[in-house]
């Protein structure tokens, strides 16, 4: 039987001796990412910023959302974006922060009102202050930031203090990534695109642990191979299915990219970065980083341990 395999089952790949430039390319990118992040910065959405949002009605049986798109633009109030939800009558209108004080936010709403008519219901129209986005930007941060300490605590009572060590640099690496890549793209920065980092995190976190699961194994196997060689072969050893389940996920993801529509579009496409980064991660970063953390003082103890315990079993009658 045929079977598809993007990387065959037995490579040897020497990936280990490359890894002071490897390392060296993913710290430039991330100094270049935290440039980006600070000048230009992220180009932040009504969520993060302040803005209208407004829900409204059709009284067809669907809402023309290019339409009403094209409408709305000649009103010349900035970011304006419309996204179904609940049902294909149901849309939620967003508009940037007018110029002004909540008269300006008022008008720029009875605007929106008079332009689509009375083809529509007007439902709800509420306004998102500058304090209340002062505390989405916070939550957002410090989701991320727990997040991460969470799966190094969790890689830390798993395995060793080392592979925790290892496993946030990963994840430092593709959360700096992902915001560099962002920024570049000026993709707009809103809740579901920190729901998408905070899923990056869990999937990249998922790949690095299967390759420390390997490596741990390996390390109680291979008492006497040199640690490069070690790791090396758990990589390979783990490549096939870290290659496989990265292209699964992200043929998922593309037809959600192209045809998923403007409310889905930046959530897709920051996954389908976060799934390269994070493989890549998981790979190149991760397993490397561990050459740095004396994990060959961890193997002598475990011999030692596991030759104690042989000594004191009792033999067999």
């Amino acid at each position: 039987m045929f079977r598809l395999r993007l990387v065959p089952v037995k490579t040897d790949f020497k990936l280990i001796r490359h890894r002071v430039r490897l390392l060296a390319a993913s710290v430039l990118f991330g100094a270049l990412s935290a440039v980006l992040f600070f000048t230009p910065g992220l180009n932040y959405g009504i969520d993060f910023k302040g803005g209208i949002v407004m829900e409204v009605r059709a009284n067809a049986a669907e809402a023309d959302l290019g339409a009403m798109r094209n409408t709305l633009a000649g009103l010349n109030l900035g970011d304006v974006a419309l996204q179904n939800f609940g049902s294909p009558r149901d849309v939620l209108i967003r508009i940037e922060a007018q110029t002004g004080a909540e008269d300006a936010q008022q008008k720029a709403a009875e605007r929106v009102r008079e332009t689509l008519g009375k083809d529509y219901e007007y439902r709800r129209v509420e306004y998102v202050g500058a304090q209340v986005s002062e505390e989405l930007i916070k939550g957002g941060i410090l989701a991320v930031i727990f997040a991460c300490a969470a799966m190094m605590v969790y890689v830390w009572f798993r395995f060793e203090w080392q592979f925790a060590i290892g496993s946030i640099a990963a994840l430092a690496h593709d959360v700096l990534l992902t915001v560099g890549v962002l920024t570049l793209t000026r993709t707009e920065f809103n809740l579901p695109i920190v729901a998408a980092i905070l899923t990056i995190i869990g999937y990249s976190m998922n790949d690095t642990v299967v390759v420390y699961d390997r490596v741990r194994e390996n390390l109680r196997k291979f008492r006497k191979m040199p640690l490069g060689d070690l790791l090396d072969l758990s990589v390979n050893e783990t490549l096939s299915r870290t290659t496989m389940t990265a292209a699964t996920t992200v043929l998922a993801l593309i037809p959600l990219w192209l045809f998923g529509g403007e409310a889905i579009e930046g959530f897709a496409f920051t996954m389908i970065w976060g799934i390269f980064v994070g493989t890549y991660s998981s790979i190149f970063i991760a397993a490397p980083f561990l050459i740095y953390l004396n994990l060959d003082k961890k193997r002598e103890q475990w011999a030692r341990e596991a030759e104690q315990a042989a000594s004191t079993k009792p033999a067999q009658p």
